[in-house]
């Protein structure tokens, strides 16, 4: 059964059962009422029957007057007045009013008694050495009794189906979210991890869900997508040291050298070797994190001064042409707070490949690396001049694969963004970029320091 459903049944039935009782006590309430308050109209008519009857005094005109003009009849009003002297000779009158013997024995024993029979009512006193008996129909309260029965009933008819309108629209907007939720986490699939689920501002169960779900798919898309681009990612960044190596080789085998020029070309390509060794095991880390949660060996204690200036030098050496100007004029007092915490080989694989890209992109133009700090956050901003990103392209940027419609000119693949973003996220940064087409790119990093 939906729980929409049960909210239902549930309101439903605990409001009914309430209602029931609530009408329930409000009849036995007002049943008792009338009862006692019949009983004491025919105890007041049997006092007032007996003065007029037994008493001699100038009061008993008074007595009538009040009685004919304040008492109506009741109807099938009868009194019965009994002589306790002649008691015994009073059975066949018993008879005719229908009055039981015990009644009569009860009223001598406690004075005021009272008694029903069917829809007749009786009330019977004791006066002096006479016993007064009135019996009557309580027409009015047997009809006002069904009138508040009906009544009652058709209210209970109409509260349930007011409660059934109320229970439905009141479960359908505590399930709303729920549903929409539902129909958001519907739409993930493999190609679109990036989707997040809106988190609701007025009901905060329901924003702590989602945000609980938003985390699992931003681990989830990254180890989906270290996972899924592992092999193109190697092949993108293992392509400049292989090459490297490959032309060295090439170069050197062309003709025969001298021992000095064979050992200059094997140095070149030992660092380059090195360099192939660090991208690999940087690669390996990546690849691991789709193992650990989306954890990765952070031991290392980095000066982001010293990674980029190493970066400048390994960028400049793929691209003997790129003007990179490194700006450290806003470089914190405490150099503390350039320390970051994490891995060096794939954070220096993440500003690397920003900064190839902003030379790339903007034909060697001049390229800004400006380096500062916050009380919480190491600030790397890389600014080219290039060809920017058209805006309505932006949204896509970190897809894997996915190039700017304005880059066919240039090779790629369409990788360096998506695992730069990636490895940032994994050392618990962020990294935002802003872009004009024909003006340039700007790339932010907010690492938080040790």
């Amino acid at each position: 059964m939906k729980t929409q459903n049960r909210i239902i049944i549930f309101l439903t039935s605990v409001f009914f059962a309430y209602i029931l009782i609530f009408s329930g006590v409000i009849y036995y309430s007002i049943s008792s009422y009338a009862y006692t308050d019949f009983y004491k109209r025919l105890e007041i008519r049997a006092i007032t029957m007996a003065k007029i009857q037994l008493e001699n005094n100038q009061d008993i005109d008074v007595v009538k007057e009040i009685r004919q003009d304040f008492l109506e009849k009741l109807p099938d009003e009868k009194i019965t007045l009994i002589d306790l002297d002649e008691i015994a000779d009073s059975e066949v009158l018993l008879n005719k009013a229908n009055i039981p013997q015990e009644f009569i024995r009860q009223i001598i024993e406690e004075e005021r008694v009272f008694y029903k029979q069917n829809n007749t009512f009786y009330s019977g006193i004791k006066y002096e050495n006479y016993i007064v008996v009135v019996s009557a129909q309580n027409y009015y309260a047997e009809h006002h009794m069904v009138h508040l029965r009906n009544l009652l009933f058709f209210s209970l008819l109409i509260s349930v189906l007011i409660i059934v309108f109320i229970a439905y629209f009141f479960s359908r907007t505590v399930m709303q979210p729920i549903s929409k939720i539902i129909k958001g986490v519907k739409k993930i699939g493999t190609e679109s991890l990036n989707y997040r689920l809106e988190e609701s501002q007025s009901n905060e169960e329901m924003k702590s869900l989602a945000t609980t779900f938003n985390d699992m798919l931003n681990r989830l898309e990254t180890s989906f997508e270290t996972q899924k681009n592992f092999i193109s990612n190697a092949s993108h960044e293992l392509n400049t040291p292989l090459t490297s190596i490959i032309g060295e080789a090439e170069v050197t085998l062309s003709k025969d050298r001298s021992s000095e020029e064979y050992k200059q070309s094997l140095i070149t390509i030992l660092e380059e070797a090195e360099k192939l060794n660090k991208k690999t095991k940087a690669l390996l880390f990546l690849a691991q994190t789709g193992y650990n949660k989306g954890k990765i060996n952070q031991d290392s204690i980095i000066r982001m001064d010293e990674l980029v200036i190493d970066v400048k030098t390994t960028v400049e050496k793929i691209y003997p042409e790129a003007n990179i100007y490194l700006d450290f004029n806003l470089l914190p007092e405490n150099p503390y707070h350039l320390k970051v915490k994490g891995n060096e080989q794939l954070l220096h694989l993440a500003v690397s490949n920003i900064v190839m890209n902003a030379c790339k992109y903007s034909d060697n133009a001049k390229v800004d690396i400006i380096l500062a700090a916050s009380d919480v956050n190491v600030i790397l901003i890389i600014k080219d001049l290039g060809v920017g990103i058209p805006e309505k392209e932006l949204g896509y940027i970190y897809d894997p694969f996915f190039r700017a419609s304005n880059t066919e000119d240039y090779s790629g693949y369409g990788i360096g963004l998506p695992l730069s973003r990636n490895v940032i996220k994994l050392h618990r940064g962020e990294l935002i970029v802003s872009s004009k087409e024909n003006e340039g790119t700007t790339v932010e990093i907010l690492l938080p320091h040790k």
